[in-house]
């Protein structure tokens, strides 16, 4: 079975990836992804540098993250440029690693996609997952976590999918409000009962 996990910012969604990681499950986390198809010498990294100008790159040859995110953020044109440059290349990256990992004679794997919904993939998938929380609760953690003002932190919450969406779309949903041992309860009940783990 491909499984889909997601989430919302600071639901909890990477505690429930490294879980289902320690029930053995192997993971395709498409934040990881994301960062090895700009690696220096991929063929991503030359799209963007032609796109954007070889001052994008640092002195060792790196992309320079901060500068992109500038100028990606107050231009939406540059930034639907970029997202047509590295949308198709995760995308291709991705499958690769779930086909392996099938190849390799694993029954289920876990497609860790934060913005699976925003970014309509659930046809990769056979089952989503949404790990979900309460506004109350994830406020307080985004500002906690990354040490944003209330104004900030909503924000970037109001830039994803509402919870109630996700959750609409989901075929199992785990309530991450309380402890973590309440979390991982829930997913072992949603994982036996799809049979995932015995």
């Amino acid at each position: 079975m491909i499984i889909g996990l997601t989430g919302s910012i600071a639901s909890g969604k990477s505690t429930v990836a490294k879980m289902m990681s320690e029930l053995g499950l192997p993971i395709v986390d498409a934040d990881v992804v994301a960062r090895d198809v700009v690696e220096p010498g991929t063929e991503t990294l030359a799209l963007i540098a032609e796109s954007f100008g070889q001052a994008i790159l640092l002195e060792d040859g790196n992309l320079n993250r901060t500068m992109l995110g500038d100028i990606i953020f107050h231009e939406p044109t540059k930034r639907k440029t970029l997202n047509d440059i590295m949308h198709p290349a995760i995308r291709k990256e991705m499958l690769r690693q779930r086909d392996a990992y099938l190849e390799a004679g694993h029954e289920h794997v876990v497609m860790d996609i934060p913005l699976l919904f925003e970014s309509k993939l659930q046809h990769f998938v056979e089952r989503i997952i949404v790990v979900s929380v309460s506004e109350e609760v994830q406020l307080r953690r985004l500002m906690e976590r990354n040490n944003l003002s209330k104004e900030d932190a909503l924000a970037r919450m109001h830039s994803q999918l509402p919870m109630s969406v996700k959750e609409k779309g989901a075929h199992a949903v785990i309530y991450n409000n309380e402890n973590i041992e309440s979390t991982e309860e829930q997913l072992k009940k949603i994982l036996h009962y799809w049979d995932v783990i015995s």
